[in-house]
């Protein structure tokens, strides 16, 4: 079973990923696991993208491409797997598709995760992090029982930079304007498959399995 998942900030997309690993048995392939497991083998790819992240610039398509069909020709991606974070643009798609025809594999799903824009919104800037111990509150889901108090150590609770409402408004604007030419992509070739991720999170996973099946681990 190989699967894509995508989802903008706040639609569950980590933790469904985490619960398709856990139930069908694959690998959850993120860029940044693969950068990281490349650069510590010290693949000649991996090195190259070590050249670039040590600089702080983005490391190019063709690099990240490579390290890619690098990773999907190891053994674990046998069965499948479950990419994350790649592709990001239609050519990375293209090369992609290129990558599994290769290696005898297709897509069998890009499971996008919807939520509304307003609830994203809500979901995004209600985190709340304790000063003391890095716990962390939501607002409305998972309040302290004292308002700006942390329940574990009493520490002064406080909302991080990157999810304040004008921040996020921008980062999940950003997410449609890329995301868009790639999930039509993904739709004319049939693969595209729209989860309601507004579900509690345990129907989530259930309409996610309804989709790809029963292919226990």
């Amino acid at each position: 079973m190989n699967l894509l998942v995508m989802g903008p900030p706040g639609a569950g997309k980590g933790t469904q990923a985490e619960k398709i690993v856990e139930k069908y048995n694959i690998p959850h392939i993120s860029t940044g696991d693969m950068f990281r497991a490349a650069i510590k083998e010290e693949t000649e790819l991996g090195l190259k993208a070590k050249s670039f992240i040590d600089q702080g610039a983005l490391v190019p398509d063709e690099v990240t491409i490579g390290i890619v069909r690098e990773r999907l020709g190891k053994d674990d991606c046998k069965k499948g797997f479950l990419l994350d974070g790649f592709p990001r643009t239609v050519a990375q798609a293209e090369a992609l598709e290129n990558i599994l025809n290769s290696l005898n594999k297709s897509i069998d799903y890009v499971i996008n995760i919807k939520v509304d824009h307003s609830i994203l919104l809500e979901r995004l800037t209600g985190r709340r992090i304790c000063k003391s111990c890095g716990a962390t509150y939501h607002t409305l889901f998972n309040p302290p029982t004292k308002e700006g108090i942390c329940d574990k150590c009493g520490g002064e609770l406080y909302q991080r930079n990157d999810d304040n409402e004008e921040t996020v408004e921008n980062r999940l604007n950003v997410y449609v304007k890329q995301t868009e030419p790639l999930l039509n992509f993904y739709k004319s070739k049939g693969y595209l498959k729209h989860i309601d991720g507004q579900q509690h999170i345990d129907h989530v996973f259930d309409s996610i399995c309804q989709l790809v099946g029963g292919n226990d681990k």
